[in-house]
């Protein structure tokens, strides 16, 4: 048994028996029983080049006999160096400097701090307000947590909060439109423009968004003008965007990143997640030089200090999987296998309760309600994504639940995010067992 208190790890949930992982290959995970489980959501977003390779720990072991820490106050490493030009090369627009550090949370922190210190520093002190949408999630730090549209993340912490102002989210399956012309003002991006205004610009440092939903809108995808409006709103009232690809980036769209796909250039993006495959806890900000020359010319650093930010080690494992990614076409591959999860969890429409799927390459997000006609939401106290992701797990499906999207407290959905390497049979495997585990969550409702 492996559950609090019976050890002595505080687990992410202190009433839930954890099986023991002892071993990984590709799209499947095995536990101390022997038990198979198919990963289709990655871990948590995370493992895309899939579980077992040894080229990236090899890596890192070969980094670590070289130097196994260096502070970045004082020194930098070739793998930091090939890393942030790798990355800066795959960036989008003038995006092209990158501070590493080891969280989505972190690059949310780093990335709305330099937003911040980047007005100050040009003599724009009143511009320090942040809009984020809602649904959104941007990680749990505390700036992060007040920039994410989870009630019941802040519950307890909302007196240390920021006051954040909010947007709705272009979640076409909920919004007032339904994704229909004309579009409404979440998804055509007045809605920002209605908030720069009501606050006045003059005091709006950044908009934050993940530029396809992550698992708070279960993989939405804004219609294609959306981003191009936002872009457009930023400018005029000079505002920075800050777009969130820390789930939605490094391929797992079927691009390297999701804003490639647009045409349009942030003025800061973060990623993390996937750039290190699963085997190193990495993440990123990636800013232009128009921003840091400012940092450089004032006060002559970010100020966001972090003990194990541009690790050595990290970053060579980091590297090692960004080679690997590309050295086994990795991205055009999640694009092609994302063209046939969509089509094969197209089927999952016509079961009962489910009522969307979405979503973009090896993203996809399956939303229940109680009535398909009228999209009513379960009510919160039925946990139906809760439920449904235990029955799975007990099934060997893993995927990711998400709660609260339809109102701030009701709404049920699931993740599906696999690993690249996933084959349409495991696809196929995906829906078979989704399928099964939603009859047998149904039956016990």
């Amino acid at each position: 048994m492996h559950q609090y208190p019976a050890g002595h790890v505080i687990y992410r949930k202190l009433t839930k028996d954890y099986p023991l992982i002892v071993r990984g290959e590709g799209c499947n995970l095995f536990d101390e029983t022997g038990k198979r489980y198919l990963d289709a959501c990655g871990g948590a977003f995370v493992a895309n080049l899939g579980h077992g390779l040894s080229e990236i720990p090899d890596a890192m072991a070969a980094q670590a006999r070289r130097a196994s820490y260096l502070t970045g106050m004082s020194f930098t490493s070739g793998a930091v160096e090939e890393l942030a030009a790798e990355l800066a090369a795959l960036s989008p627009g003038d995006l092209d400097h990158v501070y590493f550090l080891m969280s989505g949370s972190e690059a949310t922190e780093a990335a709305l701090k330099m937003a911040r210190q980047y007005w100050a520093e040009t003599g724009h002190d009143t511009k320090h307000k942040i809009i984020a949408l809602s649904p959104g999630y941007h990680g749990n730090t505390l700036l992060a947590m007040s920039a994410s549209a989870r009630g019941h993340y802040k519950r307890f912490f909302q007196p240390w909060l920021v006051d954040v102002r909010f947007i709705p989210a272009p979640y076409a399956y909920r919004c007032a439109c339904r994704g229909g012309e004309p579009p409404c003002p979440a998804c055509s991006g007045d809605a920002l423009e209605e908030a720069i205004l009501r606050e006045g610009a003059d005091t709006v440092a950044a908009f934050i968004a993940e530029p396809v939903g992550g698992s708070s809108t279960g993989a939405s995808v804004p219609r294609a003008a959306w981003y191009r409006r936002v872009r457009e709103i930023c400018d005029r009232h000079r505002v920075l965007f800050v777009a969130d690809e820390v789930l939605v980036g490094a391929g797992r769209t079927g691009t390297w990143s999701v804003m490639e796909s647009t045409g349009v250039t942030p003025d800061l993006m973060t990623m993390g997640k996937g750039i290190g495959g699963g085997y190193v806890p990495l993440s990123a900000v990636i800013a232009p030089r128009r921003i840091v020359d400012v940092l450089a010319g004032g006060s002559g650093a970010l100020a966001h200090a972090q003990t194990f930010s541009h690790h050595p080690v990290l970053c060579a494992g980091a590297l090692a999987a960004l080679r690997y990614l590309r050295e086994h076409h990795l991205v055009e591959r999640s694009a092609s296998m994302g063209r046939v999860l969509h089509e094969r969890l197209a089927a999952l429409r016509e079961l009962p309760n489910v009522g969307d799927v979405r979503g973009r390459g090896l993203l996809a997000g399956v939303e229940f309600v109680a009535d398909k006609d009228t999209r009513a939401p379960f009510p919160r106290a039925a946990r139906f994504a809760e439920r449904f992701t235990d029955a799975a797990q007990a099934a060997g499906l893993m995927v990711w639940p998400n709660v609260g999207h339809a109102d701030g407290a009701n709404g049920d959905l699931v993740m599906i995010a696999p690993p690249f390497v996933i084959t349409e049979e495991q696809v196929g495997e995906i829906v078979t067992l989704f399928g099964v585990t939603l009859q047998a969550v149904l039956r016990a409702h």
